[in-house]
């Protein structure tokens, strides 16, 4: 499957709620393709109806108000651009927590919920042609996306401005911010995925998106109770990644992966050992085995110095056709659980450019994809860190 029309891009600014009112305003239709999308796929797929959904994450909205009001507020402002409910697009944010809760309870009686999902990877200077830090990733998922992605350009006063490929209405996905920070995921699923009161998954992305360093990332995951498991792959342009497989709960359910010769790549099964709980990877997302093969071999193996196009190439493989790395519609499936590679991107963080792919790698070409300035808003900490080493400079002199 392709695409014939690039993903659109929207510019936002103002407060939370600002922000988040233009955010529905501007991205309106594919806000509503989106809701009505998850109302088929929860139905077909799970068996709930949309308001069983909405109850079902309703107990997740207090979490989020005591840890990150602002970003309640940034759905609240989506809701009211669109003319939806803020219950709708918080249970489109919480979407991840609906699917795992509803597959693990399914997964001794009845297959449920068959994902095609994400391979993602970093690469510290070393190991790219340019000497940049690059974070990237496939993100497979229900072909209803190819109508529902958007470009999101997000200014914010006193934080980082950010950009992220992003479902419209969610507040995050793949993301790079105006601090050098990028964070790529993967899903995760275990058999302690029930919904827990927490922070959900598409949350604590967003929330990655507001940090200026990455021990600023792990500290975020680190200090907040998760609800369902989840992997952040954190790179940042200082030359410096880490890798987060998390499980729902506190900081004793995260296990950190540091680059092996400065690369790193995740798929969907949990590579280290499952924190008090069981990997359902294999019943969930099977092809997350073979396509860490893949990604092992064409991307963290590689001998020579990976360029953007390398990368693409890689990110085209077809090895185990049709749940590949770029992975296509299985014709033994019915539409409605149908999956793609509905993006392909790569974020090179130094430069903070984008490459994107509209679509499957291998049919659509990458865009580079710059941002009039957005992103070269100066970091706090950045701007301290150049004073003192200024300093350091003259006393050396």
């Amino acid at each position: 499957m392709s695409r014939a029309v690039p993903y659109r891009r929207i510019r936002v600014s103002g407060t939370a709620h600002e922000r988040g009112v233009q955010y529905g305003q501007q991205a309106r239709e594919e806000v509503l393709h989106c809701r009505t999308a998850y109302e088929e796929a929860f139905q077909k797929s799970v068996g709930w109806t949309w308001a069983q959904a909405v109850e079902a994450t309703s107990h997740l909205v207090a979490p989020v108000e005591d840890a990150f009001p602002q970003y309640l507020d940034e759905m609240r402002g989506i809701a009211e651009g669109t003319g939806v409910t803020f219950e709708d697009v918080f249970t489109m944010n919480a979407r991840t927590e609906v699917i795992w809760a509803a597959t693990v309870r399914q997964s001794e009686a009845e297959r449920a919920w068959l994902a095609r999902e994400c391979s993602a990877f970093a690469l510290l200077p070393s190991r790219t042609e340019d000497g940049h830090t690059l974070v990237g990733q496939n993100w497979d998922w229900l072909v209803h996306s190819f109508d529902s992605l958007v470009v999101l350009e997000v200014e914010q006063p006193d934080l980082p401005n950010f950009v992220t490929v992003v479902e419209a209405g969610l507040l995050a996905k793949s993301t790079m911010n105006s601090a050098g920070l990028g964070v790529a995921v993967n899903a995760l699923v275990t058999s302690a995925d029930t919904a827990q009161p927490g922070i959900p998954f598409h949350v604590l992305i967003r929330a990655f998106a507001d940090c200026e360093s990455l021990s600023d990332a792990v500290y975020i995951a680190s200090h907040h109770v998760r609800s369902s498991s989840g992997n952040y792959l954190i790179g940042h342009a200082d030359g410096i990644a880490v890798n987060l497989e998390t499980v729902p709960g506190d900081y004793r359910g995260i296990t950190p992966i540091l680059p092996v010769d400065d690369a790193l790549v995740h798929t969907n099964h949990f590579v280290r050992d499952v924190p008090g709980s069981r990997d359902v990877a294999h019943y969930a997302m099977a092809d997350s085995l073979v396509r860490l093969q893949l990604v092992q071999r064409s991307i963290a193996e590689s001998i020579a110095p990976l360029t953007v196009d390398a990368l693409r190439c890689a990110l085209s493989d077809h090895a185990d056709f049709p749940a590949a790395v770029c992975c296509h519609p299985d014709p033994r499936e019915p539409r409605w659980q149908q999956w793609a590679t509905v993006m392909s991107v790569v974020l090179d963080l130094d430069a903070r450019t984008m490459y994107l792919s509209d679509g499957n790698p291998c049919q659509n070409e990458y865009r580079s994809l710059t941002f009039e300035g957005l992103l070269d808003k100066p970091s706090r900490l950045a701007v301290l860190r150049e004073q003192l080493e200024g300093g350091s400079r003259d006393i050396a002199s």
